[in-house]
C-alpha cells in the first residue's frame, strides 16, 4: 500500500524592518511562503498549487499581506513623534496642576517644553486650552501616563519623565506631592534608579529659559 497525503510547507523568503500596525513601531520580519506539497510515505514529493505569501513580525508574532511592507514608515513615524510629544506636554501640564495652581514661571516654564518638544513656538492661548482641558476632566498624571505610554518606547517614556521633572520644579525645589507623582513615574516607566537618575541628569541640560 502506497501512503499518499499531502502537507503544507512554510519558507522564509526574506527578511528585514517593517512597520507592524500591531505593534505600532518598527519590528523585524519574516517574509514566509507557504504551498502545500504531495507527499509519498510521508516525505513532500510534488508541489501543488501556488505560494502564498505572508509577513510575519518577529516581535508579536502576528501574520500580514505583504502589502504591509508598502505602508510610508516615515510618515507614519512623524504621526506617532507628534502624537508622543502632544501627550508629554499634557503629562507635563497635569503634573503642574496636581496642586490644583498655576504660577507664572510654570507657565513659562511649560511654554519652553511645548516649543522645545514640538519643535514650534507654543503660544500662551494654545497653552491653556491644553490647561483648561486638563483641569476640567482631572485627570491624576499617573493615571494619564499610566494609559498614553503604552505605545512609548523607553525613550520616549525617558524624554516624558524629564518634561514632568522640569514642569514640577519650575518654581523651585521639589514638595512632597511632585516628589510621590515622579516616583510613580518611576515605576509605571519600569525604570532602575540608575535610568531613573540618568533621565533626571538629562533634563537639567535642557537649557529652559526661567
Amino acid at each position: 500500500m502506497i501512503f499518499i497525503g499531502t502537507v503544507n510547507l512554510t519558507r522564509t523568503r526574506d527578511e528585514g524592518n517593517f512597520l507592524c500596525p500591531a505593534c505600532g513601531v518598527s519590528q523585524g520580519y519574516r517574509l514566509r511562503a507557504t504551498r502545500a506539497w504531495l507527499t509519498v510515505y510521508f516525505i513532500p514529493a510534488i508541489p501543488v498549487g501556488h505560494h502564498e505569501s505572508f509577513v510575519q513580525c518577529d516581535h508579536c508574532k502576528a501574520n500580514w499581506d505583504p502589502s504591509v511592507l508598502d505602508m510610508d514608515h516615515m510618515h507614519h513615524e512623524e504621526v506617532a513623534e507628534e502624537k508622543f510629544c502632544a501627550e508629554a506636554v499634557r503629562a507635563a501640564v497635569l503634573v503642574v496642576l496636581a496642586d490644583n495652581q498655576i504660577t507664572e514661571n510654570e507657565i513659562r516654564t511649560l511654554q519652553t517644553i511645548s516649543s522645545k518638544l514640538m519643535k514650534r513656538s507654543v503660544e500662551r492661548d494654545e497653552l491653556g486650552q491644553i490647561c483648561s482641558s486638563a483641569q476640567q476632566n482631572r485627570i491624576e498624571p499617573a493615571n494619564y501616563a499610566l494609559t498614553v505610554s503604552k505605545h512609548w518606547n523607553q525613550k520616549q517614556r525617558a524624554r516624558a519623565l524629564q518634561v514632568m521633572f522640569l514642569a514640577a520644579t519650575a518654581d523651585g525645589p521639589l514638595g512632597e506631592l511632585q516628589l510621590q507623582i515622579l516616583a510613580r513615574m518611576q515605576e509605571l516607566f519600569d525604570f532602575t534608579d540608575a535610568e531613573y537618575q540618568r533621565a533626571i541628569e538629562q533634563a537639567v541640560d535642557w537649557e529652559l529659559d526661567h
